[in-house]
């Protein structure tokens, strides 16, 4: 034993390469290694374009379909608002009374017992027009202006 192995100072051992592994062919193909379908084949000289698998998939053109749905749906949208609001009431009277609010009445309570054919909200506009009312609360005994139909 030489000095250095007696005194603890060992020598690092010089590294041994590992073993190659046998080299398998593919059918057809000669000098190929054996690879996974999902690597690229590599070719000196040539720049890989990528495995075959990984390239994009064609989806089918679905967009003719989706803007016909939606024309569809906005023409049907369109027509059921033509018709729904052709079908209003009455137009508001041009009659008019003075009555005093009570206790709990609203707009529209007022709208309703007055001119119970007439469109509500239409109605309701025309009592804020005629006693220039920007809120809608009221106060009990407050006298307002509202039109009035039939006798």
């Amino acid at each position: 034993m030489s000095i250095l192995a007696e005194r603890g100072h060992v020598r690092p051992a010089t590294p041994v390469p590992a073993p190659l592994r046998p080299v398998r062919l593919l059918r057809g193909r000669r000098g190929e290694v054996h690879r996974p379908p999902t690597r690229a084949r590599v070719v000196a000289g040539r720049r890989s374009a990528g495995a075959p698998c990984a390239a994009p998939r064609r989806v089918s053109v679905r967009w003719p379909w989706l803007v016909a749905l939606a024309v569809g749906s906005c023409l049907v949208v369109t027509g059921l608002g033509l018709f729904g609001g052709g079908v209003s009431g009455a137009p508001v009277p041009d009659r008019t009374a003075t009555v005093s609010v009570e206790q709990g009445d609203t707009l529209a309570s007022l709208a309703a017992r007055f001119a119970p054919e007439s469109e509500a909200g239409a109605v309701v506009a025309r009592i804020k027009e005629l006693n220039r009312l920007d809120g809608a609360a009221l106060v009990p005994g407050l006298p307002l202006t509202v039109p009035v139909s039939g006798p």
